[in-house]
């Protein structure tokens, strides 16, 4: 039996005045901003495209804050892959034609949002980590 294959989808946590920044998709859902990791892209990059392309901020990628299997409705299966990013330069975000709308959120306030846990815990990890330093 061949071994499965799942699609990758680099995440990356940032925050901007103290606020993490979030992509409200098509499924009504809160997400992390990134997408797809294209055929020998490496992952870093593939984030700094994507923040670029969907908020119009740049980031550096620091550290890899998890890995979980994220299964899309039955439908289909990705890995996630979420990174602690710190912006660089300017931290106006707008928001793509790829989401609906763009948020910037309290961590107090994630509980409340209609998001899938890894998210959170990346999130959270990523606080933690700034904390420490």
């Amino acid at each position: 039996m061949p071994a499965p294959q799942f699609p990758v989808s680099i995440k990356g946590v940032v925050f901007i005045e103290g606020r993490v920044v979030l992509l409200l998709n098509e499924r009504d859902e809160w997400e992390l901003p990134g997408g797809r990791l294209e055929a020998g892209e490496d992952p870093t990059v593939c984030l700094a495209r994507e923040m670029s392309e969907e908020l119009a901020i740049d980031v550096t990628a620091e550290a890899i804050l998890d890995c979980w299997r994220y299964d899309l409705l039955g439908k289909a299966e990705v890995v996630i892959v979420a990174y602690g990013c710190r912006a660089v330069g300017g931290t106006a975000v707008r928001v793509s034609a790829e989401h609906k709308a763009v948020g910037l959120f309290r961590l107090d306030e994630l509980e409340a949002l209609n998001m899938p846990e890894g998210y959170r815990r990346s999130i959270w990890t990523w606080d933690r980590l700034l904390d420490e330093e």
